[in-house]
């Protein structure tokens, strides 16, 4: 007869013993109670994590964009394309939104209304164009990059042409400061020492938006923020309210801004400055307060 190894112990089915008992239900909570002191851990390591990837996309982003619309410029008698930041009414326009990617219609200034039609060539994927921190693309973004000029909302009979996203973009755009001073983005890479700004672009953030009054917007998520969805013409963002001593100085997140070198750099709400959209361009008069897009916020050096 074969004999058993050493240490061999036989199980058959049916039987109980000690061998075969299930978990109790301490050794349970117990192993519950690990598993979610671990996932405690986990989660804000991963979220961090997931954080600084987002980062490093939105930086890359910003230097991609800032490639192609310097290609542009070589390919076009350095200068960079026509901000398509505007409204036209009746013949006449005026300077909007700069995170506007394809404005209504187009002026004598201005030959395209879409960004695209200037920079397709350039830039393939849309979602470049787009902040991933942003709580969610326009979700015809890409369709809309394609058609440029053509683009017409599906989800509507009425035109409607326009798209806002959530970068700000300031190659040939000009807004007001002060009373004294306008802030004028760079018409081509010789630019920047005659009074023109060598900032491109920056990631948005804003106060006082027609949507969201006396309340800050961007496209990155401040603490406690709200939703403001998505439109047929306008991405969604993050939005909190001034009240309770929210202010430059305790919004406590970090932005992106890139300039025309191609180096992009972060910057704190504490270190930027308002910049209205200019309503009536023969006067510079910016829109009153709680009317049109408000105001952007630009880094101090961006002013250089």
């Amino acid at each position: 007869m074969r004999e058993k190894p050493i240490g061999f112990k036989g199980y058959h089915l049916g039987e109980k013993g000690s061998e075969s008992r299930g978990f109790t239900l301490v050794e349970l909570l117990v192993v519950i109670s690990i598993m979610s002191l671990l996932m405690g851990i986990l989660i804000p390591v991963l979220s961090k994590a997931r954080h600084q990837a987002l980062t490093i996309v939105g930086m890359n982003n910003q230097k991609q964009i800032v490639t192609a619309v310097n290609l542009f410029a070589f390919d076009n008698d350095e200068f960079y394309p026509q901000s398509v930041s505007f409204v036209e009414y009746n013949g006449n326009w005026n300077w909007y939104d700069p995170r506007t990617l394809a404005s209504w219609n187009t002026t004598p200034l201005h030959p395209h209304r879409a960004m695209s039609e200037y920079l397709r060539s350039y830039i393939k994927d849309a979602s470049m164009m787009f902040c991933p921190k942003a709580p969610k693309k326009f979700k015809y973004l890409q369709e809309a990059w394609d058609a440029g000029d053509e683009w017409n909302n599906p989800d509507t009979t009425f035109d409607i042409l326009a798209v806002r996203g959530a970068y700000c973009f300031y190659w040939n755009y000009t807004g007001w400061l002060d009373e004294n001073t306008l802030f004028r983005g760079p018409r081509g890479p010789s630019d920047g020492g005659r009074g023109q700004s060598k900032l491109l672009m920056t990631c948005y953030l804003g106060y006082d938006h027609r949507r969201t009054p006396e309340a800050y917007g961007s496209c990155e998520r401040l603490k406690g923020a709200d939703l403001v969805p998505e439109t047929l013409i306008e991405s969604a963002w993050w939005s909190r309210s001034a009240s309770g001593g929210l202010n430059l100085s305790t919004i406590n997140v970090k932005l992106h801004a890139a300039y025309m070198d191609g180096h992009v750099e972060s910057f704190t709400p504490s270190e930027a400055v308002p910049m209205k959209a200019i309503m009536n361009r023969f006067t510079n008069e910016p829109y009153p307060s709680g009317m049109g897009p408000g105001d952007f916020y630009l880094p101090r050096n961006g002013l250089r």
